[in-house]
């Protein structure tokens, strides 16, 4: 199986419609304090997205059960990309705006019922934790480090599982035409902003 049709099947297990640019894990080695950087602060705002996930819908109590933990580890993942820069005598840079998901969160519906707003979020989580397996993928395959390599599979095994939990959340509390309709404008949206964006080494996404 060559890399383009083994790129194809992961695309189509995580459904995503768009392929990272193969570029891009060149450029982000050319420089691991910036993308390590970047990968610390995502796995930051994770850990807030599930904190603000439980904070908002506090009734959904199988959802606040599952997301407890992921805070847990999504924290833990910052610490251990805290410690990669500190093993390589690198230094944690100042957090840059994520144009992609900001402009995923543009994309979401505005107003509506907090029903309705619970389904964007959970489905804009979804999405980001499946491009970035998507992205720790690449980097476990093809980056140079070979210590990274195994880093960074530990990390798209792990955004893998989060990928399928908001998923399967979704569909426990909305109806699965709903979510699979919904879902897909997302994927189509996503697969724009990817083609929009501009291909940095110095962003996860």
């Amino acid at each position: 199986m060559d890399r383009i049709e083994t790129e194809n099947t992961a695309l189509r297990m995580l459904g995503l419609e768009l392929p990272t640019d193969p570029r891009w894990v060149n450029l982000a080695e050319k420089d691991l304090e910036e993308i390590l950087t970047d990968h610390a602060y995502c796995e930051q705002k994770a850990a807030t997205s599930c904190i603000s996930l439980i904070q908002r819908f506090p009734e959904r109590k199988e959802m606040v059960r599952e997301l407890a933990p992921i805070v847990t580890e999504e924290w833990g993942h910052f610490r251990a990309v805290l410690q990669e820069l500190e093993k390589r005598d690198l230094s944690l840079g100042q957090q840059r705006k994520d144009l992609y998901v900001n402009a995923l969160r543009d994309f979401m519906k505005k107003g509506g019922s907090r029903e309705e707003r619970l389904l964007e979020e959970l489905l804009v989580c979804a999405l980001i934790e499946a491009r970035s397996c998507e992205r720790f993928r690449l980097l476990s395959l093809y980056i140079s480090d070979d210590s990274l390599k195994g880093f960074y599979h530990k990390f798209m095994v792990s955004e893998a599982g989060h990928y399928r939990l908001f998923i399967e959340l979704a569909k426990k509390y909305f109806p699965e035409e709903t979510v699979k309709t919904r879902w897909k404008e997302y994927l189509a949206q996503e697969a724009q902003i990817m083609k929009d964006l501009e291909l940095r080494g110095d962003r996860m996404h």
